[in-house]
């Protein structure tokens, strides 16, 4: 996986809270969004689309085992 590789949410982490966070997360279950940065074995994905905002609005970063490549 590298940067700008699309991705699919397959999962969430189970540990978040109950939350506007959590939330959004949901928000991107199922969803393909683009790579924007990794670390270790975390993921940065620009996720604002999820919410009905430009994607640069909003990210999350999420665990390797969370996403697919696609």
């Amino acid at each position: 996986m590298k940067i700008g590789d699309r991705v699919e949410v397959v999962a969430i982490p189970k540990v978040l809270p109950d939350d506007e966070t959590r939330a959004l997360f949901t928000r991107c279950l199922s969803r393909h969004f683009p790579v924007a940065d990794l670390r270790g074995h975390l993921v940065e994905l620009e996720v604002g689309e999820a919410v009905e905002k430009p994607s640069y609005m909003h990210s999350i970063w999420i665990e390797r085992d969370c996403v697919r490549l696609i």
